[in-house]
């Protein structure tokens, strides 16, 4: 038992710790950045058309799944500022394991609900580019094209978000 506490030291040297917590800020500062625009532009996206003579107008607030993706980015860019402050909280009081487990199920709840947003964003925008012939659908990026490349750059914005989220979340469990 002596010899496996020799190889696996309880608490990692100081420059480890020091690396681990700028990742830590670092990707929750770039998660802030990426859901704060992939929100941004969801919200500012909107465009008015006719389509064979009929007006089209394509809005976010008119699709209740990208209501869900817009509302998924603003939640996650809140948590995520409320988790930068505890990340400063934790690492003044020292690295106590089970304080960085809730750590852990906040990060995990937060790729979650990103990715959750961000597939069915995807799922529509699908459709929505290309279709479904079995069901009817027509695409319709032909007639409304700047929405459609708006919401394809949120969509990348978000999966970008989820993949910070998703290293905090391998961060935070090898920390607790």
């Amino acid at each position: 038992m002596s010899s496996l506490e020799a190889k696996f030291p309880q608490n990692p040297p100081l420059k480890t710790q020091k690396l681990v917590l700028g990742a830590q800020i670092g990707l929750r500062i770039l998660t802030i950045s990426l859901t704060l625009a992939a929100t941004w532009v969801v919200l500012t996206s909107r465009q008015s058309t006719t389509a064979f003579g009929v007006p089209v107008d394509a809005r976010y607030s008119y699709s209740p799944t990208l209501k869900f993706f817009a509302f998924a980015n603003a939640i996650v860019c809140v948590l995520s500022i409320l988790s930068l402050l505890l990340v400063f909280f934790l690492c003044h009081q020292g690295s106590n394991p089970a304080k960085f487990y809730y750590l852990f199920l906040h990060d995990l709840s937060m790729t979650l609900l990103v990715l959750a947003g961000s597939a069915a964003a995807t799922a529509e925008g699908n459709i929505g580019r290309y279709g479904n012939t079995h069901s009817g659908w027509m695409p319709i990026c032909e007639y409304v094209g700047k929405f459609c490349n708006k919401m394809t750059t949120s969509v990348i914005l978000s999966y970008l978000s989820f993949a910070c989220l998703l290293l905090l979340t391998i961060l935070s469990a090898s920390k607790s």
